[in-house]
């Protein structure tokens, strides 16, 4: 059944990673960033100001809610928490090894650009939400898919197939992403440094993982914003640590980076052409799967903020990606390039380092032992089960409202018990399978997001320039909250008692 599960999986990956999907995505944030007159860099004092600064001066930013929708900083740390996870660690350690150091270059140029991408999923997710019988915001690609491209001339068809497929794929993504891959580094890690068995690990994940996601989106956004700050500081420490300590490999670290990225000495010294290949498709690919940029998963957290403006729900995109790859991912990737586990002159990773056979599961645990010892090991293994559990909960959160697109807000109860229930498949399952499962799934949700992103791309760019012209420039406009003219007024009274 695993063999046959492999080839068919193997297949469906080829096509949808794939050079035309790959050029697809990097597409979509080239645009994104020059229809927003490169945002991410013109308006990065004030996207920073707007998020992380405005956590210790903004109520509206941190303050919890009454009502079923979560605060600005809630929304950012459970799309973290869906985010921040084993494709850090594991994630980057297995592009190095397989792509080369050059792959990093590519996680952040795909990074870079991604950024407009979540911000452009943003905004779209807040202009399109709406709230279902019981007050919670609802909004996701599969909302702007139906009421955004369906609302085109002839598109109400095409709307609604892509909005079911975008959903299809998104309840697959949840069991592939968010569950088997991340269990599955939680027991693999477990075994390797405290020699837990991985069903026991399996078990213990499912009930606790199981007490949190019963209670729905207000406990798993009260659980991760407490298990986000905490785990993402401490790593970034342990790794910042690492990066001090080997400062000194600092320049040839990042030239064999950008080397690596256009093969002037292709890893491994194999054909030139096919360095470049890997290290943009791994790069890409392990990007991606870091931060989500261009599957639309993380709107669906987003857009249960209690946020009034799109625009600044869409930089709270903006800083998602940048905390996730270029601060996380870059820090991951220097303290394995300049531990000596990896030859800076071919790109080449040792085979083993003190009898122990390296894979990308224990790359970085090895990395962080070499500097900190046993202690070291046990740290990431730790790091590893937060990030990957908090991956867990995000994520079950998306399966839930996809779930509910699908089949009605009764069936997101029989989802939950599912998703419970399939994490113990992921903890036993072989590591391979279920990374190679998370990279189809997707592959198979951004597609229909991404079309729905480009044909919605002028609604983003009104958007953000009626911002711009409001509250950067002065200028008296009618703000463009919502494409529910209810849901408008509603917004706009709330604006304006700010």
């Amino acid at each position: 059944m695993l063999e046959l599960i492999t080839n068919v999986n193997n297949a469906v990956n080829s096509v949808v990673w794939g050079w035309p999907a790959l050029i697809l995505l990097g597409f979509v944030g080239v645009l994104m960033t020059c229809l927003t007159k490169c945002f991410q860099i013109s308006h990065i004092g004030h996207w920073f100001k707007m998020t992380i600064g405005a956590i210790f001066s903004d109520k509206n930013v941190v303050g919890h809610t009454k009502d079923r929708s979560i605060s600005q900083f809630q929304s950012l740390c459970t799309a973290l928490a869906a985010t921040v996870g084993t494709g850090n660690i594991v994630g980057v350690a297995g592009a190095i090894m397989v792509g080369g150091p050059g792959a990093v270059f590519w996680m952040w140029a795909i990074a870079f650009f991604g950024m407009m991408t979540n911000y452009s999923e943003n905004v779209l997710g807040i202009y399109y939400r709406r709230k279902n019988s019981e007050g919670e915001w609802c909004g996701g690609a599969m909302y702007y898919l139906r009421d955004g491209l369906g609302a085109k001339p002839g598109c109400k068809g095409i709307g609604k197939v892509l909005a079911v497929l975008f959903s299809c794929f998104c309840l697959l993504a949840s069991f592939g992403i968010g569950n088997m891959t991340q269990v599955n580094s939680i027991s693999g890690n477990m075994q390797s440094v405290f020699g837990v068995p991985t069903w026991l690990t399996g078990i213990v994940v499912l009930l606790l993982a199981g007490l949190v996601i019963v209670g729905g989106i207000k406990r798993i956004a009260s659980v991760t914003e407490k298990i986000v700050p905490f785990m993402v500081v401490i790593y970034i420490i342990g790794a910042v640590i690492i990066f001090i300590t080997n400062i000194s490999h600092a320049g040839a670290v990042f030239s064999t980076i950008f080397r690596g990225a256009f093969a002037l000495k292709a890893a491994g010294g194999g054909v030139i052409g096919y360095g470049i290949k890997l290290a943009i498709e791994q790069g890409m690919k392990r990007g991606v799967f870091s931060n989500e940029a261009g599957l639309g998963s993380s709107v669906m957290v987003h857009s249960n903020s209690n946020v009034v403006e799109p625009v600044q729900q869409g930089m709270w995109g903006i800083f998602e990606v940048f905390a996730d790859t270029i601060i996380v991912c870059t820090l991951t990737a220097f303290a394995v390039l300049s531990s000596g586990l990896v030859d800076l002159e071919t790109g080449v990773t040792v085979a083993s380092y003190n009898g122990l056979e390296l894979t990308k599961a224990n790359i970085v645990s090895t990395v962080f032992s070499m500097h900190f010892g046993k202690i070291g090991s046990g740290f990431v293994a730790i790091a590893i089960m937060l990030f990957a559990f908090s991956t867990v909960l995000g994520w079950s959160h998306y399966g839930t409202k996809a779930c509910e697109f699908l089949l009605g807000e009764k069936s997101t109860i029989v989802y939950r018990v599912i998703f419970v229930i399939a994490i113990f498949g992921g903890a036993v399952m072989g590591d391979n399978l279920a990374w190679d499962l998370s990279d189809t799934f997707n592959g198979l949700m951004m597609i229909p997001n991404l079309i729905g992103v480009i044909v919605l791309s002028p609604q983003v760019m009104k958007i953000t320039k009626n911002y711009v012209n409001r509250v950067l420039k002065g200028k008296k406009e009618k703000p463009i909250l919502s494409v529910f003219p209810d849901i408008q007024a509603q917004q706009e009274k709330k604006l304006n008692a700010r």
